[in-house]
């Protein structure tokens, strides 16, 4: 759903977020389905205007002098989110991304602690897995997002990274990270109230703020500003 005041909710969701870092599920998880092949489209890490050092990288596909920049905001939890991915991400990817026509850029917004926790995960796979693992979380999003409380959601988060090829160990030590947490909140808020962003999913397209659109919508308006 579109869901507003964005500002305001990272602060609930930084008190939130605390109660993740010493839950852990028991007994033994089944292993979902297999990850989704990754394409040979790159993957840049940069760091975000609004960061330096150690802050949050941006997670980045395509051809960095593409002619078009897109920045998406999403929610790992938004149903509307999932569904642009479902539905208008691919041909995007395929037709504009892959092609060089635009970089697009993925940024995180933070709604709830479930949300959050994804984040971490697809984070910690790192930027050569983030938009595969992006992809398994919000196409399995009716799954793990409402999978019960809080221990069964981080349960199925856990199975999603175990797909990913991550280890317990890291799991654990992503979830724990109470200085990544208040750092990709604090980078969030900064983002969304600089770019004036309100609902998911939006597009920043080279500056401009565009709500949530479909794919003919979207690729008409790309190929204006491509000149064709």
């Amino acid at each position: 759903m579109l869901k507003k005041n964005l500002p305001l909710v990272a602060v609930f969701v930084v008190a939130l977020a605390v109660g993740v870092y010493f839950i852990t599920s028991s007994g033994q998880e089944d292993e979902m389905a297999a990850m989704p092949e990754k394409t040979e489209t790159s993957v840049e890490a940069t760091e975000p205007a609004s960061q330096s050092g150690s802050g949050p990288i941006e997670m980045v596909l395509g051809d960095a002098n593409a002619p078009i920049t897109v920045i998406e905001y999403a929610s790992y939890t938004c149903p509307h989110c999932a569904s642009f991915h479902r539905e208008t991400y691919k041909p995007l990817k395929e037709n504009y991304v892959d092609t060089g026509k635009i970089k697009f850029i993925f940024r995180e917004v933070y709604f709830d602690k479930y949300g959050l926790w994804a984040s971490l995960i697809a984070r910690c796979a790192g930027p050569d897995a983030f938009f595969p693992v992006t992809d398994m979380l919000l196409g399995s999003q009716m799954t793990w997002a409402r999978a019960g409380d809080d221990l069964a959601v981080i349960g199925e988060l856990k199975k999603l990274a175990r797909v990913a090829g991550m280890a317990d160990e890291k799991i654990e030590a992503c979830l724990q990270d109470q200085d990544k947490v208040t750092s990709l909140v604090e980078w969030y808020k900064a983002n969304a109230e600089a770019d004036g962003v309100r609902s998911t999913p939006s597009f920043l397209i080279n500056g401009t703020l565009y709500e949530n659109m479909s794919y003919e919508a979207f690729s008409t308006l790309l190929d204006d500003k491509l000149g064709g």
